[in-house]
């Protein structure tokens, strides 16, 4: 009993749908379908561009590799929350929490910058049209995966250490339903200086920096469409980055409200957010390159008329 107490009191407690509590059922029915519905779109745009050779272009290749990063980051945090909407005791063990908030980390700082490699292509397909082939060739555009992808594994690997090192409460109650840095450095016995210094520094590295970068593609963007001469040109080389920063405008501003705000002690409003960049983002992100892309419902339609053609034949 001595040993089963001390080992419950390494748990964090979650506490993030507990004002909520007539309604779990209904919200697990609902996060439930959120999720599966995330998790076919996703898996639909990475078939369909595989399969596709006409999609075989960077353009779409980060556009799979981020569906694949969607899926991943939501698959992190979701399941565990699914299981908590039902469980009685709703926790997770030190262990679990620390390397919940590492790939949490890891996906969502790959993430942005994955958005601001994403930018840097549309920039050179419109404001270099005519050398696109020349600069973004598959090793261009693998290393800038690659280089997204070590730098949300170097913050990963440099914050998560730093806040579980810290010594913690013994209630350990996280009024969230996932290890985020803000609930978890609240019940830690640290300065709040200190807790303020990680956010910020955090906030800038993994939000700041890829959103100038971004900003300063749309840039020069901007100045090459307002150098075509017609309407329907401009209109035309738009439509290639719109669903791009769509995304770009939901998901920074979301994440941008959590890390780069003063300081705020709502933590009910912070979860209630965090559903937002978890679970709806990761929802509207598919459908938004879906619905807003010429080139990937062709290829939809393409592969559901080959299926029904293929259906037909063995009948």
């Amino acid at each position: 009993m001595g040993n089963n107490n001390q080992t419950l009191a390494t748990d964090f407690i979650f506490l993030g749908f507990s004002s909520l509590a007539k309604l779990q059922k209904l919200l697990l029915v609902v996060f439930l379908l959120l999720y599966l519905v995330i998790l076919s779109m996703n898996t639909t745009i990475m078939i369909i561009i595989w399969i596709d050779r006409s999609l075989h272009t960077p353009m779409y290749f980060f556009l799979c590799v981020l569906s694949f990063s969607e899926t991943c980051y939501t698959s992190v945090i979701v399941p565990k929350m699914l299981v908590d909407l039902v469980a009685e005791r709703k926790t997770i063990s030190f262990l679990g929490c620390a390397v919940q908030m590492y790939f949490f980390l890891f996906l969502g700082c790959s993430h942005s910058f994955l958005l601001a490699a994403m930018g840097y292509d549309r920039c050179v397909a419109i404001c270099h049209p005519l050398h696109y082939n020349s600069i973004m060739t598959w090793r261009a555009c693998a290393q800038l995966v690659a280089a997204s992808a070590l730098s949300g594994l170097l913050l990963a690997q440099v914050v998560t250490p730093l806040i579980f090192c810290l010594p913690f409460q013994a209630s350990r109650k996280l009024n969230h339903f996932f290890c985020e840095i803000s609930p978890v450095l609240r019940v830690a016995f640290t300065h709040t200086t200190f807790r303020k210094a990680i956010i910020f520094t955090l906030g800038i590295s993994v939000l700041t920096i890829p959103l100038m970068l971004i900003l300063i593609s749309y840039l020069f963007i901007v100045l090459a469409i307002l150098q075509i001469p017609s309407a329907t040109g401009r209109h035309k080389a738009f439509s290639t980055c719109s669903a791009h920063l769509i995304v770009v405008v939901i998901h920074y501003g979301c994440a941008s409200f959590i890390y780069l705000r003063p300081n705020s002690n709502s933590s009910d409003q912070d979860a209630l957010i965090s559903v937002t960049y978890t679970i709806l983002t990761p929802l509207l992100n598919p459908m938004i390159y879906s619905l807003r892309n010429k080139d990937v419902k062709v290829a939809l339609q393409k592969a559901i008329r080959k299926n029904i053609l293929s259906q037909k034949v063995f009948q």
